[in-house]
């Protein structure tokens, strides 16, 4: 079965990266032939998603550090300098990396999803699962090399690739076309799954969650307040407390007892990236530690919440300094890295419930507040928002989402003196405020090579 995952990951460079070409003459169909082989082949997915490139470093950290919620130290290792000062080109290997990976593992999932392998319990299983990692991979796409769909659903989005054809050298769909592929693929995911495994595996509600935080950034609150509540009231899953917080934090096992994670990518044992994981980038015991929670993030956390705890204050070069300590296991079984939370439910149900019930909207932002020892949250219209808002911030910081939740709602990105002079104010007409197509596809790919993003 090796095959499977050498297609994901070995491609001319001379061809577009979107051409997903075998090395082999076996097609997909050859050799997903069995049960097992999908089995197989849906591990090969899994294991894309921890790519350096993509969940398994650079979309948490520059989810963060290209907003206001993560910045880096003057002591530093030169890692995503360009992603905190706005300074990226065509060429920027992260974010090609970052393309590329999300191809690779969209591969993947199309082999599994047109097999020809009969239905049954497990096959449908499998095969909802990758339904699920695709659209998460589009996801992913959309919002970084895309103008959210708030800005223009009519604008240009990715090439959707959703079946092998070795002479493909596609063009980008609408952001709109991109979304409503994403939202069909959670829909088949949602049902053709019926199993539960573990944290670092799709699961029906994980499924569901995931399209809620898609309608939530197409700004359809309705869709995204029932699939949000769908979640909390039939996932089975439990929530975070004050008592259980730091233990869920510090643990970094996979989880079978369904408690907040809805999903993560897992680092375990052998399985991981060594020195460049995640986990390094943040931790102080003598790894890289670039990256510092902003002085302002840490300024929002009382100090009952039992948040705050996770962000111990220290000096770096010579200065004060607050570090981050939300992924602080570096050896054995690595901290891994959360897609998906309950909590974000929560979150999004609040969101979703503004400005048209309030009530509802105080309700569930301040279940999250009452389970952290934060002050409850009282306020009304625009200020409701902006409180909701900030608790997202709050409780998915160093999880990727502060960028994207800036974007959405298309509003410059404010920083303070933690940051350069010059990358202090990034206004939302910035052309960097969305990734290039790397040279390497547009080089290789004359549909696309017309279509790259303003002023790269």
């Amino acid at each position: 079965m090796l095959v499977i995952v050498l297609w994901a990951t070995i491609a001319s460079c001379k061809k577009s990266f979107l051409e997903l070409v075998p090395p082999t003459s076996l097609t997909p169909e050859q050799a997903l032939a069995t049960e097992a082989d999908l089995q197989v082949a849906l591990r090969g997915a899994y294991a894309g998603l921890r790519g350096v490139d993509f969940y398994g470093r650079t979309l948490p950290i520059i989810g963060d550090l290209m907003a206001d919620n993560a910045y880096q130290s003057a002591l530093n290792t030169n890692r995503y300098t360009f992603f905190s000062t706005y300074a990226y080109n065509v060429t920027d290997g992260n974010a090609s990396g970052m393309w590329n990976t999300a191809y690779s593992v969209i591969l993947r999932a199309n082999n599994i999803i047109n097999s020809p392998v009969a239905s049954n319990a497990n096959v449908d299983q499998y095969k909802g699962e990758a339904y699920a990692v695709r659209a998460l991979c589009y996801f992913e796409l959309v919002k970084f090399f895309a103008r959210p769909y708030s800005d223009d659903p009519n604008g240009l989005g990715v090439p959707l690739v959703l079946t092998y054809n070795p002479d493909l050298k596609p063009g980008r769909n609408k952001v709109s076309e991109v979304y409503a592929q994403i939202l069909d693929d959670l829909n088949k995911s949602y049902a053709l799954q019926t199993k539960y495994t573990n944290s670092s595996q799709f699961s029906k509600y994980a499924a569901r969650a995931l399209q809620a935080k898609v309608y939530l950034h197409m700004g359809d609150k309705t869709n995204a307040k029932t699939a949000a509540l769908d979640v909390i009231n039939n996932g089975g899953f439990t929530p975070l407390t004050t008592a259980n917080h730091a233990g869920y934090w510090s643990a970094s096992a996979i989880r079978t007892d369904k408690l907040e994670t809805l999903m993560e990518v897992s680092s375990d044992a052998v399985a991981n990236l060594a020195f460049d994981a995640l986990s390094y980038l943040y931790s102080q015991a003598g790894n890289y530690g670039d990256i510092l929670c902003s002085d302002d993030l840490y300024a929002t956390f009382e100090a009952t919440d039992v948040r705050r705890a996770l962000y111990p204050t220290g000096t770096r070069a010579g200065v004060p300094a607050v570090f981050v300590n939300k992924y602080p296991v570096i050896t054995g079984d690595l901290s891994d890295t959360k897609v998906l939370r309950l909590s974000e439910m929560y979150l999004i149900a609040a969101e979703a419930s503004y400005p048209s019930n309030e009530v509802d909207a105080r309700t569930y932002v301040n279940f999250i507040t009452s389970r952290r020892g934060a002050t409850a949250i009282a306020s009304v219209g625009a200020q409701l928002l902006e409180d909701i808002l900030t608790e997202r911030r709050k409780e998915l910081a160093f999880e990727g989402d502060r960028y994207h939740d800036v974007q959405r709602y298309k509003r410059d990105v404010v920083r303070n003196a933690n940051y350069p002079a010059a990358a202090r104010n990034i206004p939302y007409a910035n052309f960097r405020r969305i990734m290039p197509i790397p040279q390497t596809e547009t080089d290789a790919n004359p549909t696309i090579k017309a279509q790259q993003n303003p002023s790269y």
